[in-house]
């Protein structure tokens, strides 16, 4: 068995005393495990990186093996976070939830390529939150549980759409919601297409995907948020950004 693709490294852990276990994220492939040999040598730990893109060869006797990977470095950039602790934070926690919410060797290509936009947009603290909301809201739709933010679940009206229903994952208007406004959740505009993003979107936007991820994704596989994940929220909030 083998294949040969490109993909961005979501974790990295030791095996044995010069090895490493590595996952990487191809749109052909997603979330694929494999060992590589010399792993922990001082000339591939900066390859190892979660974030690196790398062009992968995995090899294995039988397709249900762990196999081996052969990696190369393709793009390194994402190192300049390492400087930045908010992108870091971001970065770390994208890795984190691929790595614990897609099922592995399940191709998510959408996930993978919104994922690069991700990556690709971490030097800009005013955009990358945002676009992570949106990339943690296009995980849940690719694996099933897309929210539906088109019209009001009650009345069926396309504007005025300020909640979220916490059972349906719909959204509800103003007007619909308001007698049960303290049990929604509230709805950022930029997560409709659309719109600023003002003060307290972010935060909206977050408690909004970790409601459904938990309970929709993670809570049946007896799993939990990454702590990552907060670390990330904790530092938005330092700075001031949700």
């Amino acid at each position: 068995m083998e294949w040969t693709a490109s993909g961005r490294i979501i974790a990295v852990r030791p095996h044995g005393e010069t090895s490493a276990v590595i996952e990487v994220l191809t749109a052909e492939h997603g979330r694929h495990a494999g060992l590589v040999r010399g792993g922990r040598s001082r000339a591939m730990r900066p390859i190892l990186q979660p974030g690196n893109r790398v062009r992968a060869v995995w090899r294995a006797r039988l397709e249900s093996h762990l196999g081996g990977f052969q990696v190369e470095g393709e793009d390194l950039s994402v190192g300049v976070v390492m400087d930045d602790p908010l992108a870091l934070s971001g970065l770390n926690a994208a890795c984190a939830m691929a790595s614990l919410c897609l099922p592995e060797r399940e191709e998510h290509p959408a996930v993978a390529n919104a994922f690069e936009v991700l990556i690709a947009a971490l030097e800009d603290p005013d955009l990358w939150p945002a676009l992570y909301v949106r990339w943690e809201a296009g995980l849940l739709s690719d694996l099933g549980y897309g929210l539906d933010l088109r019209r009001c679940a009650a009345t069926g009206v396309e504007t005025d759409l300020v909640y979220v229903s916490p059972k349906s994952g719909r959204a509800v208007s103003a007007e619909a919601g308001a007698p049960y406004q303290d049990r929604m959740l509230a709805l950022p505009d930029f997560m409709k297409g659309g719109g600023a993003i003002r003060e307290g979107d972010v935060g909206a936007g977050l408690k909004l995907t970790a409601h459904f991820i938990e309970r929709r994704v993670l809570w049946p596989m007896d799993r939990m948020l990454p702590d990552a994940r907060t670390r990330m929220i904790e530092r938005l909030e330092g700075e001031g950004r949700l």
